[in-house]
């Protein structure tokens, strides 16, 4: 099995600067994707940045240019840099990653999720 440890979040004031991380470990698996997704209240999860293992990303238009995502695959951890954060970068954060781990029946493909970390903005 594949499990994800989160950290990093926390309170910032409006123009502030934070960093999450979330490490990915457990035993005969390959990581395909690791990205880095938001719930704000009320609202669904929706996608912040992602990273796929030929090193191309994506990221949702409203963290275009404030935020950088990056992985480490000797480590199988993925960081997502924020900066110039505003009120409604205001949510949880969870991590998720994709790919595949060795089950007893041969390769199968996996998701899964943190557990999240909040990120609160004060304006």
């Amino acid at each position: 099995q594949v499990q994800l440890v989160e950290s990093g979040g926390g309170l910032v004031q409006a123009g502030g600067s934070l960093r999450l991380s979330c490490a990915a470990s457990g035993t005969m698996f390959s990581i395909n994707t690791m990205g880095w997704y938001r719930q704000p209240p009320g609202k669904q999860r929706e996608l912040v940045a992602r990273i796929i293992s030929g090193g191309s990303e994506d990221y949702a238009a409203s963290v275009k240019g404030r935020c950088t995502i990056s992985r480490d695959n000797a480590k199988n951890t993925v960081t997502l840099q924020m900066n110039s954060l505003k009120p409604e970068d205001t949510s949880v954060y969870y991590c998720n990653v994709n790919g595949r781990f060795r089950s007893p029946t041969g390769w199968r493909g996996y998701g899964i999720w943190g557990q999240g970390t909040q990120v609160t903005v004060s304006s």
